[in-house]
């Protein structure tokens, strides 16, 4: 397992036998598996900071995220 600072303190990108994880504080907000498939956790737009980076870390807006929700491409785990 590699646990890098992503940006600014608390924000942490987690690599893990293939997947990719962006932590925000103690959440998990994004999970990148190794098909590059995105799950989201439970907390993906809990605040403004946490969209920030989250946003970052997709290289998406959180209008495009929420289309990608609706259509069916992503989906919220909440056990994330």
């Amino acid at each position: 397992m590699r646990v890098n600072q992503f940006h600014v303190k608390n924000q942490f990108v987690i690599s893990d036998n293939g997947n990719t994880y962006f932590q925000s504080y103690n959440s998990i907000i994004v999970k990148r598996d190794i098909n590059n498939k995105i799950t989201l956790g439970n907390n993906w737009n809990y605040s403004k900071t946490t969209r920030r980076y989250r946003n970052l870390f997709l290289n998406e807006t959180t209008k495009e995220t929420e289309k990608k929700i609706a259509d069916g491409i992503y989906k919220i785990d909440k056990t994330l």
